[in-house]
């Protein structure tokens, strides 16, 4: 069965969590999408984790890790991000990297620090990790994939086009030192002796996989806000973050991914640029994100403090909506026990019209938020495991939130570990 893991919103909602604790049950945990440019957090028997390009299922030793086709796979970031934890005794995963996959280089992550640079106030808030400068070249059919990297002669033609190509902008836009094909060769070289043992035909493995019966798990990155076609654009990111390009970014049927695994914060957050309506600000915005997440809520790629805000309905419903959610998972629940009363963002007021149904990005600017008061209820619900044990506000929270997405709360998050999970029969 193929299950899929992917974020309601802006991302930062919990997904490695839940991936790691639904890889207890899983044979294959397979990354579609993104690259190194955001992080999921890991707590659990081995420690803390922040992880960027590995899924989120490697500390089980029954589970294979996948790089599918849809990565944009950063080659030395992979094995210095292996290298962590197996330094911190988590044992060698067994590892999988797409033939198919494309490789970010390393004059991506420099004309991502040159653009963002160059737009100076105008930039899209980029994690500079050359994100969008891979995905540009993948789809101008100039990037270079894994399979490539054995094919000696089409490398030494290949580097020479790309630094005609890549110099002119160097010399003429970004007024920086050009690059060498030479020195990219190099680089090239470099990267297929790392990931030589690893190579391997994950749409055929992932086939027969199916075919036996394992358990496979898509883990998506970011969420349905930053998704580029149906997210807040143009501060989004630059690859696919829902649920149906899992069948794309990983080579396997979309008919053969059963369940959707949405996950979604009991509050708001964001890294970076762009419409955020529930946003606030001052002291109640510090006072949340001392207390959010595990240690704080700063970007796990970053470090930069994320935007906070109160739970947000309209985008919400329409996050689970667009990524087909069969079960929501409800993170970080925990964090508003102090809070006397709980703010929720209902609607938004456009042009003096209040609506539920999320807009495009230029109105989505002008939208002010409509907010229902919740009472808090004033207590740590942590180690609780079962649902009726909650207290009644903290219930009623759950179930108000529930009926104005429409979509069914499965799971409830109560704390940062792998256990602290309370599954709600619906």
């Amino acid at each position: 069965m193929v299950k899929a893991v992917v974020g309601a919103n802006w991302g930062d909602e919990g997904k490695g969590k839940i991936t790691d604790m639904l890889s207890k049950e899983a044979d294959i945990i397979c990354r579609f999408q993104g690259g190194a440019n955001a992080g999921h957090t890991i707590v659990n028997d081995y420690g803390k984790f922040a992880l960027h390009t590995l899924p989120s299922g490697v500390f089980y030793d029954h589970t294979t890790s996948i790089i599918g086709n849809g990565v944009a796979l950063n080659i030395p970031v992979l094995f210095k991000e292996i290298k962590s934890i197996t330094d911190q005794n988590v044992p060698m995963p067994k590892i999988k990297v797409s033939d198919r996959a494309q490789i970010v280089m390393s004059y991506h992550i420099l004309f991502d620090q040159y653009e963002e640079e160059r737009l100076g106030g105008k930039s899209f808030g980029s994690t500079k990790s050359g994100i969008a400068p891979f995905y540009s070249d993948k789809y101008a059919k100039i990037g270079f994939q894994v399979s490539e990297l054995f094919d000696e002669e089409l490398l030494q033609e290949k580097v020479v086009r790309i630094c005609e190509t890549k110099n002119v902008l160097l010399e003429h836009l970004y007024h920086k030192p050009l690059i060498k094909p030479e020195e990219l060769l190099k680089e090239l070289h470099e990267y297929r002796d790392m990931v030589e043992p690893y190579v391997c035909d994950v749409s055929a493995f992932l086939y027969e996989a199916i075919k036996e019966g394992k358990n496979i798990l898509l883990e998506g990155q970011l969420g349905s806000l930053k998704d580029p076609d149906h997210g807040i654009y143009p501060m989004v990111t630059s690859s696919s973050t829902l649920a149906a390009y899992g069948a794309i970014g990983a080579g396997l049927p979309p008919y053969e991914i059963k369940q959707i695994i949405t996950v979604c914060k009991a509050y708001s957050s964001a890294v970076g640029a762009g419409a955020f309506v529930s946003e606030i600000f001052g002291d109640e915005a510090d006072e949340l994100r001392r207390r959010g997440g595990d240690g704080g809520e700063f970007g796990a790629t970053t470090g930069r403090p994320r935007r906070m805000g109160w739970f947000d309905c309209v985008a919400s419903k329409y996050g689970c909506r667009i990524q087909g959610t069969t079960d929501v998972a409800f993170t970080v629940l925990d964090v508003l026990g102090y809070l006397d009363e709980i703010p929720v963002c209902v609607g938004y007021e456009i042009d003096g019209e209040v609506t539920t149904d999320f807009p495009t990005t230029a109105k989505l600017e002008k939208a002010k938020p409509v907010l229902k008061t919740l009472p808090g209820w004033k207590s740590d619900i942590r180690g609780i495991k079962e649902y009726d044990k909650l207290p009644e506000n903290c219930r009623k929270y759950i179930e108000f939130i529930e009926e104005q997405i429409g979509f069914p709360i499965t799971m409830v998050s109560n704390g940062p570990g792998r256990n602290d999970i309370i599954y709600r029969n619906k």
